[in-house]
């Protein structure tokens, strides 16, 4: 089966990313001045090592998801598409209340045949273990132990910095103007 990748939708997906880290820069900006004028610097330290950590996880993590896919779309692996309608798939999602019951036998059947290995598990895996993911995981506990070693970790900026970058990505990828 070839998929047909749109240009459109990718063209979509990317600008929705730049307006996500054009929106991550202003707060940033604005969370710098704020902390600046306020003449504190240990919340000025704590929440940009938070927030740049922060924005790291999750960038990593949509750049090593959008590898992962690519690469499926490429090696063409696709899941079958079922032809139910959607309160049916609500309602019962294993196809378990048909008149047939050489249907549920089949379908343990195959239940039992599409168990996977480790390797298989491995290799669908690589988004959680990439080396970006890895990566930016370091930074961020590296991070925390700098401030922690340091006596300036301030435990409310430090995570206040770290749940914006979150918040913003959702908003910002949801809300389409």
């Amino acid at each position: 089966m070839i998929l047909n990748i749109d240009i459109k939708d990718m063209i979509i997906a990317m600008k929705m990313i730049r307006r996500a880290i054009n929106i991550l820069l202003i707060v940033d900006i604005g969370i710098v001045i704020f902390t600046l004028l306020s003449r504190n610097y240990s919340w000025f330290i704590n929440s940009q090592i938070g927030f740049i950590s922060s924005s790291l996880v999750i960038f990593a993590s949509m750049f090593s998801y959008k590898k992962m896919i690519n690469s499926r779309l490429d090696s063409e692996i696709v899941v079958p598409e079922d032809n139910r309608d959607t309160i049916d798939k609500i309602e019962d999602p294993y196809n378990l209340y048909v008149e047939d019951k050489d249907i549920i036998k089949e379908e343990k059947k195959r239940l039992k045949d599409s168990r996977r290995s480790i390797l298989e598990v491995l290799r669908d895996s690589k988004s959680a273990l990439s080396i970006y993911r890895l990566g930016a995981y370091f930074v961020l506990i590296l991070g925390f132990f700098y401030l922690n070693s340091s006596n300036i970790l301030d435990i409310v900026s430090y995570l206040f910095s770290l749940a914006i970058p979150p918040i913003i990505i959702i908003f910002s990828l949801f809300y389409q103007p």
